[in-house]
């Protein structure tokens, strides 16, 4: 089946076997990303700095751009958009214009999906009592001392939500930290601190 394999690269021009380098393993996690996120074991994180400031963009309600599912979505179109268009005959310039367009607007349809199907987790239904004693991941770092909101990732009432989250620990608790739910800042924030 491979055999002819090095003879279809070696006939490949450059921008074609960039495209298919940047195709295969996208493509690859991001099927595993659908099969983790279809049985429930999907945890995606936020790329976070080390200062106070997050660095991925997000609106108030929790609209994530920069993620590792849409950056993985971005590429995986962005590199058969572009192998579509070398097939096509299109210039390097409109391929890679098309491309990007294509990526973006992946990143778009993704952002979107996530957001509502977030808002659908929040249903009348939970309460955030039941969340104490829990523990879960952090989707987005937490800052110190009280002084703003993150969000965790608990497995409660039977589905993985994503909540908003306060600690009062002295440092942030950053993306990933393994956190428990001590108690409840008000009605619908958490507070947390970092299992060690």
């Amino acid at each position: 089946m491979f055999s002819n394999f090095p003879d279809w690269w070696d006939g490949l021009n450059t921008i074609s076997k960039l495209f298919w380098i940047i195709a295969f393993p996208s493509t690859l996690i991001f099927l595993m990303q659908l099969v983790m996120t279809f049985i429930g074991g999907d945890h995606d994180h936020d790329f976070s700095s080390g200062g106070d400031t997050h660095s991925d963009f997000q609106d108030g309600d929790g609209l994530h751009f920069f993620s590792i599912k849409n950056m993985v979505a971005f590429f995986t179109l962005f590199s058969w958009a572009g192998l579509a268009c070398v097939q096509g005959g299109f210039g390097l310039f409109i391929t890679l214009l098309i491309a990007t367009l294509c990526g973006v607007v992946m990143v778009i349809i993704m952002t979107s999906l996530f957001y509502y199907i977030s808002k659908f987790s929040y249903s009348g239904t939970l309460d955030f009592k039941n969340a104490i004693g829990l523990s879960g991941n952090v989707y987005i770092r937490i800052p110190s001392k009280k002084s703003g909101l993150g969000k965790v990732e608990i497995d409660v009432q039977g589905q993985i939500r994503t909540l908003n989250a306060m600690t009062e620990d002295p440092e942030i608790i950053k993306s990933g930290s393994l956190i428990e739910v001590i108690d409840l800042v008000n009605e619908n924030t958490l507070l947390v601190k970092r299992l060690r």
